[in-house]
């Protein structure tokens, strides 16, 4: 009896979840995350005016959207763990304040250098603040339908604040100035801080630990090396020293962290306990191969649009608009399959549009007209993305202990940004290389062309082997 009235009260307070205040929380959550991914993009439109108003240069420039994203996904591990510690309002609230201060120092800065170290401090503040977002899911909202529609919800958010970029940056830039892609930042924040502070509960996951600094030295060292790396190879070949070097440092330091987080770490910054958890080991594995999967759908579609299709940057990002609205529709409602189907089944489903879509996609060419040479299968691809990145940063942190769910949404979120700067480089390379083999071929048009086609044929078979790791996900009978 006692046991039947436990699980009607965890009916009850789940069911509470999604209502009520729970719904004020899950627009906190949705907000931090659409402003999270938003800044990663909304500044490439605005990149000229900072040029000519800063005088950066061409090598300079790139540390604008450079800074932002390397300190993003190398401090990702470290802001999941300090949401643990302080807990999970405290870390959000940080996060955002600190997003938001450093948005009104960039947006006020007088020299490129001031830009530069305000978007790496904006970087760190997103770092806190998207583990947080998902630790607050992961532990606020624990009925199966209700986490799994909040993580669905998280998902469309990220993905529309990524596609919006293109369109909010012009129109700030051009109907203000481009100081307004920072400036925005700051009332908002103001209010998404307030939010918090009255909205989230107490620090109940908070508890006092000292930080494991060997770990952290380590772990933050080797991510930001190896990604560093990796943007460099857009400039250099792979075998250069600038590339090279910081990849092999990376890899070294990320071993390094391994093995203090396994033997030496009393309290370790990353648990290696939780790869013991069917979801985050298989989970996190293909989320990295899921970033390739994402990069290959929107960056290299616009590529396809401007350069092959001749689209200009405002139309290429209506063009994609679409695909994103079936995105956020799909991510936001499929989600709450999940408890019925189990993840593997939803995975499997998403991947079969992978291959659908990205083959339909390797077959256009410089006389393929948008309607069925891109837009039906952005929408195919769409709906696999839908299904498949909420389910998978859901499978990733199910299971987590409530004291390690910042830190299991920090290494998520790190294998998602991994796997895209990663899959951005090894795609770019692949592109360049079959343009060159097609360069005999009529007009530069179509040797493009060929390049974008074989990355999408590269992004059918990642389909192919998240698929395969999809087998190992829990089934109907699992999440039932």
């Amino acid at each position: 009896m006692s046991s039947e009235l436990s699980a009607k009260a965890s009916s009850r307070e789940s069911a509470k979840a999604g209502t009520g205040p729970g719904r004020l929380v899950l627009v906190l959550v949705c907000a931090c995350q659409f402003m999270v991914i938003l800044d990663a993009s909304i500044v490439n439109v605005a990149l000229p005016s900072v040029d000519r108003d800063l005088g950066f240069g061409a090598a300079g420039l790139a540390w604008v959207v450079n800074g932002y994203l390397l300190t993003f996904a190398g401090l990702m591990l470290l802001g999941g763990r300090a949401a643990d510690l302080v807990g999970h309002r405290r870390a959000l609230a940080a996060g955002m304040f600190l997003f938001s201060a450093s948005s009104l120092a960039g947006g006020l800065a007088a020299a490129p250098q001031v830009l530069v170290a305000a978007r790496a401090v904006q970087g760190a503040g997103a770092a806190l603040l998207a583990p947080a977002t998902l630790a607050v899911i992961n532990t606020g909202f624990t009925g199966g339908r209700e986490r799994a529609r909040a993580f669905g919800a998280w998902s469309a958010a990220g993905g529309v604040g990524g596609m919006a970029g293109a369109l909010a940056g012009g129109a700030l830039t051009t109907g203000l100035s481009w100081r307004w892609v920072f400036l925005i930042n700051v009332p908002i924040g103001a209010v998404l801080i307030v939010v918090a502070l009255t909205s989230l509960p107490g620090a109940r996951t908070g508890r006092r630990e000292p930080l494991d600094l060997p770990g952290a030295a380590a772990g933050t060292a080797g991510a930001a090396a190896l990604i560093y790396g990796v943007m460099q190879s857009a400039g250099h070949g792979w075998t250069s020293a600038r590339v090279a070097g910081p990849v092999a440092a990376g890899l070294l330091l990320l071993a390094v962290f391994l093995v203090v987080e396994g033997r030496f770490a009393a309290r370790p910054l990353m648990p290696l306990r939780l790869f013991r958890i069917r979801g985050v080991a298989v989970g996190g594995g293909m989320l990295l191969l899921f970033g390739g999967i994402a990069i290959a759908m929107w960056y290299f579609t616009s590529l396809f649009l401007q350069n092959v299709l001749g689209y200009g940057a405002l139309r290429a990002g209506l063009g994609q608009t679409p695909a994103a609205v079936v995105f956020m529709l799909v991510a936001r409602f499929g989600a709450g399959l999940l408890p019925r189907t189990g993840a593997r089944l939803l995975v499997l489903a998403g991947c079969g549009c992978f291959l659908a879509g990205f083959g339909w996609l390797s077959q256009a060419g410089a006389g393929s007209g948008y309607l069925t040479g891109v837009l039906g299968p952005t929408l195919l691809v769409a709906v696999g993305i839908g299904l498949t990145f909420p389910t998978l940063m859901a499978a990733t942190t199910a299971g987590v202990p409530e004291g390690d769910a910042g830190v299991a949404g920090g290494l998520a979120n790190t294998a998602s940004q991994a796997g895209g700067a990663v899959g951005l480089a090894v795609l770019a390379t692949a592109a360049a290389a079959r343009t060159r083999a097609a360069s005999g071929a009529p007009g530069t048009t179509a040797a493009l062309a060929a390049g974008y086609d074989r990355v999408f044929l590269i992004a059918a078979g990642l389909g192919l082997l998240i698929a395969a790791a999809g087998l190992l996900l829990p089934g109907r009978r699992d999440a039932s």
